[in-house]
């Protein structure tokens, strides 16, 4: 009897369970699983991918991805369930499961606008580029876009701020013990899934092409991969011994270690001039498109008179800051974390040896010129950083003429190269960055009457785009042509090194090129004293080595491995383990400290002067010499309102008392920022 009690109690616990099953709301069992998570995890990559194609492979790119590649798109999956289900362990996890996925969802559609105006697509260290991308967001994006984009997230936060507050809160006890081992039962499971994905080869952790990784491994893995790849990794055996190995007795010296030479005034040094031109390729190599005349007759004309070759660079569509680094330092972004940029993380902390600090040793005076905002990638801090004396930038220039794209046109350059180079009575070298083929590429006519036109191309929207850029490829053309003979016209012996520095953010593919290259650009190395003709295929970071060789000149550490050991069979780790020791480790190859300090950096070469302050009825003027559009009166560090009336006159629009009218300063100072980048003592 008592074991029927028994069974009769079990059968009615069995029945009441049952009931409480059927009867259990279903969507508060979902969201409370994580069976839900999952769920969420495969909507959002599927979306993430679809918006990540959707440029190249239309609104079915992110399914097929599925299908063709189930593994990666799994482990992707992967790596969004991990982090949605950190929800779980809180009360309010509806509002962090909201977090979370938002977040996804940002990076996703982030990475597909960013997709539809260039060709590299969006990684963590865009993020610390934030500020340099909002000052030229209006030339990518319309004003009622940018509104709409404001207005989105304005809606985003405060549609979150209401869940916060209003949202649902788990009423019973959080088990969270339980949520917190299934929580790191899948970080695990995921660790471990990366390791077999890895060692299988499914994905890989070095990106040789960035936008070809997005591509095949999954935007969420590669994102991912971006935020913990950084910097330059430890090499394996790294000490004193292994690094200075690299080097023969004989290019280490008595002291052990590579310093810097003495000065040497030898005359025989000509100037040395590197112009880095934006997005310039030759139209002529793209395939798909038919012109109706050359747009760089001057480039192709000095191709076959002067050295020249094909140009590897690190970017595809964007990423000038890293060609110049590769050019300036001999060293390949490739050895850092992916996407990464070295103006904006290791250079912007500290000095590192560049082409600036070894011509120094020379008796060189080293300039830096660009037609855009000073601090743009920070250049303002990285140029002092790399040893450069003066910068000239936009905020410098006179007569700065526009393209439609509001991007300055780099027939100014021109005067700004001579004035660098009268600013001195030795040798220069100067670093110019042109901007003038920057994107967005208009999709419709704005040039009137262009002297290039596109006869055929692709679809309608690509010949517009087309023709804006090869006009402005154009007027690069001529101003090469106007530079070079100005400097032959020079009693100095000079080099000049023009090359492209990336190909331009149109939807270009491998066929459409005929070199089948997207990072390919060209070269040439024109001087005005007859150098003998050497034409090679080079990559950006043996650009200044090989020059340097041309020139009989041997000087800095990087530059003198790259002449001599360029042969090795561990050339390119061995020149690694050197960027490594130089920039993170112990400084082995300088014996032990860092011999580089920051620069004296001088902002333009030409002197900004008050030479007196008159006042006219209520107003003040302001008289004295290189004034530009961007010199305004500062009064105590403060800007005051200020009207720019000549290169010779600055009018003042506000009152001053006129005891302090004697401590008027006048000041460069960038507009978007703010931020005063000289002024006059």
């Amino acid at each position: 009897m008592e074991k029927f009690d028994k069974f009769e109690k079990l059968d009615r616990k069995v029945e009441e369970t049952i009931h409480e099953v059927e009867n259990m709301d279903k969507r508060k069992f979902y969201k409370n699983s994580f069976v839900y998570a999952f769920i969420w995890a495969l909507s959002l990559n599927l979306i993430i991918e679809t918006l990540g194609r959707f440029p190249t492979q239309g609104i079915f790119g992110g399914i097929s991805f599925m299908f063709h590649s189930p593994v990666v798109f799994l482990y992707n999956t992967l790596i969004i369930f991990t982090t949605l289900v950190i929800a779980s362990v809180f009360k309010r996890r509806l509002f962090v499961f909201t977090i979370v996925a938002i977040f996804w969802l940002a990076v996703g559609i982030i990475n597909g606008v960013i997709l539809t105006q260039r060709m590299t697509p969006f990684t963590v260290k865009d993020l610390s580029n934030l500020e340099d991308g909002l000052t030229i967001i209006t030339n990518y994006l319309s004003t009622p876009v940018i509104v709409l984009a404001g207005l989105a997230i304005a809606a985003a936060i405060g549609g979150l701020v209401l869940l916060f507050i209003k949202g649902p809160q788990k009423k019973d006890k959080v088990k969270r013990k339980r949520n917190l081992a299934g929580v790191v039962l899948v970080i695990s499971f995921t660790f471990l899934s990366t390791t077999l994905v890895i060692r299988a080869g499914i994905v890989e952790t070095f990106f040789g092409n960035l936008a070809y990784a997005y591509r095949d491994y999954g935007v969420v893995y590669c994102f991912t991969n971006t935020w913990l790849n950084t910097g330059i990794s430890k090499p394996s055996g790294y000490s004193e011994e292994s690094i200075l190995d690299i080097f023969t007795e004989k290019e280490l010296g008595d002291d052990n270690a590579m310093l810097l030479q003495e000065k040497d005034e030898d005359e025989k040094h000509p100037n040395i001039l590197f112009l880095q031109l934006e997005s310039f390729i030759d139209p002529a190599t793209i395939k798909s498109i038919e012109l109706s005349g050359d747009a760089c007759p001057n480039f192709r004309r000095l191709m076959g008179e002067y050295s020249s070759g094909e140009l590897t660079v690190p970017a595809c569509g964007a990423g000038t800051a890293n060609v110049e680094f590769e050019v300036l330092t001999g060293l390949s972004v490739k050895f850092f974390g992916p996407g990464e940029y070295p103006y904006k993380a290791v250079l912007k902390e500290k000095t590192g040896e560049s082409l600036a600090y070894d011509l120094n040793s020379l008796g060189y005076t080293s300039h830096a010129i660009h037609n855009h905002r000073a601090v743009f990638y920070n250049r303002n801090t990285v140029f002092a950083n790399m040893g450069f004396d003066t910068f000239t930038s936009l905020e410098y220039m006179q007569n700065v003429a526009k393209t439609p794209r509001n991007w300055a046109k780099d027939n100014v350059l021109t005067e700004c190269i001579n004035d660098a180079l009268d600013s001195t009575q030795g040798r220069d070298m100067i670093y110019t960055i042109s901007v003038q083929g920057h994107g967005k590429y208009p999709a419709e006519k704005v040039i009137e009457n262009p002297q290039i036109e596109v006869l055929s191309a692709p679809t309608e929207e690509l010949k517009w785009k087309y023709e804006y850029y090869v006009n402005q490829i154009y007027e690069m053309d001529k101003f090469i042509g106007e530079l070079t003979k100005e400097l032959s016209n020079r009693q100095e012996p000079t080099v000049l090194i023009m090359y492209g520095d990336h190909i331009p953010a149109i939807d270009l593919t491998e066929e459409d090129l005929e070199n089948g290259n997207l990072y390919g650009t060209q070269y040439i190395i024109w001087d005005n004293f007859g150098m003998e003709k050497d034409d090679e295929n080079l990559h950006t970071y043996q650009l200044a080595a090989h020059v340097m060789d041309m020139l009989d000149m041997q000087v800095g550490t990087i530059f003198t491995y790259q002449q001599n050991h360029k042969n090795s069979e561990t050339y390119l780790s061995d020149l690694k383990a050197l960027g490594y020791d130089i920039l993170y480790g112990k400084y082995y190859i300088y014996g032990g400290s860092n011999p580089f300090e920051p620069s004296a950096l001088k902002m333009g070469v030409k002197d900004i002067k008050i030479e007196e302050v008159v006042k006219i009825g209520d107003r003040y003027y302001i008289k004295g010499q290189n004034f530009t559009q961007y010199s305004k009166v500062t009064l105590d560090g403060k800007s005051l309102k200020t009207i720019y009336l000549g290169e010779s006159v600055l009018g003042l629009l506000e009152e001053v008392d006129p005891e302090d009218a004697p401590n008027m300063k006048v000041s460069q100072i960038e507009n978007k920022s703010k931020e005063i980048l000289s002024t006059t003592e």
